[in-house]
């Protein structure tokens, strides 16, 4: 066994003391497997062609502008070929293990699920679910990328992707079982986002006395409320303080 930095041999063992762990993941979680931030120096910022990202992920552009929305969508947004990486496959280990009760993602790339994760909480939607606005079928990331343009549904309507849009509340139920299986664990993971975006990342608020172990690259306003800091790796991190088995 490799010898670990100090800062995840401490992780290491705080996961190994809990029964009951909650992962809250971002979009750090996921460059790992070639899929840009949002915020980064080579993030969707800067893929815009002027506009902001906000902007271009609002309900209110998608409602205004459904040809240029789906150009941007498919281009920016889609990435069929990225794969779960160690991070995700040792989240998976951990719920197979029984001590990860929930994965509480803001990601939409579905990755979690690949990787073998069963409860997990899609705060922002997911991209491997459109919806016909007309009739409301159902199709899949795979019909979406086949089709040319703004992708239609075999009666006409066209398709939106099951995504939270800016200007969308999120999920009522959604946001429920995220707040239950905070309230109720032990230990809760943080990796990959910057707590910054609102509501989801107010659901640490409603931890009760469980202890907070953040993995991050940048600075978060919980840093001084956590009792871990790890500055590494989402991946390796993750896959070195989840034990194998």
């Amino acid at each position: 066994m490799a010898l670990l930095s100090p800062a995840v041999e401490a992780l290491r063992q705080l996961i190994a003391k809990q029964q009951n762990i909650v992962f809250f993941g971002g979009a750090g979680m996921s460059t790992e497997s070639g899929i840009p931030d949002f915020r980064g120096a080579q993030g969707l910022y800067n893929r815009t062609e002027g506009k902001s990202y906000e902007e271009m992920l609002s309900i209110a552009y998608f409602q205004n502008h459904m040809d240029a929305f789906w150009h941007f969508y498919k281009e920016a947004m889609l990435h069929p070929e990225a794969r779960p990486n160690a991070g995700h496959t040792a989240l998976a280990r951990l719920e197979k293990q029984g001590k990860l009760k929930a994965v509480l993602t803001q990601n939409i790339d579905g990755l979690h699920q690949d990787a073998g994760a069963h409860n997990v909480c899609e705060l922002h939607g997911t991209v491997r679910r459109n919806l016909c606005l007309q009739c409301g079928k159902v199709y899949d990331l795979a019909y979406v990328l086949s089709q040319e343009g703004t992708p239609r549904c075999a009666c006409g309507g066209i398709l939106r992707p099951d995504i939270v849009f800016y200007g969308e509340p999120l999920d009522q139920r959604v946001l429920e079982r995220a707040v239950n299986a905070v309230t109720r664990c032990d230990l809760i993971l943080v990796g990959g986002t910057s707590l910054t975006v609102y509501p989801a990342a107010g659901l640490l608020e409603y931890r009760r006395g469980a202890k907070l172990a953040l993995i991050n690259r940048d600075e978060t306003p919980w840093d001084m409320r956590a009792d871990l800091v790890v500055r590494d790796s989402i991946a390796a991190t993750l896959d070195a303080a989840i034990a194998q088995g």
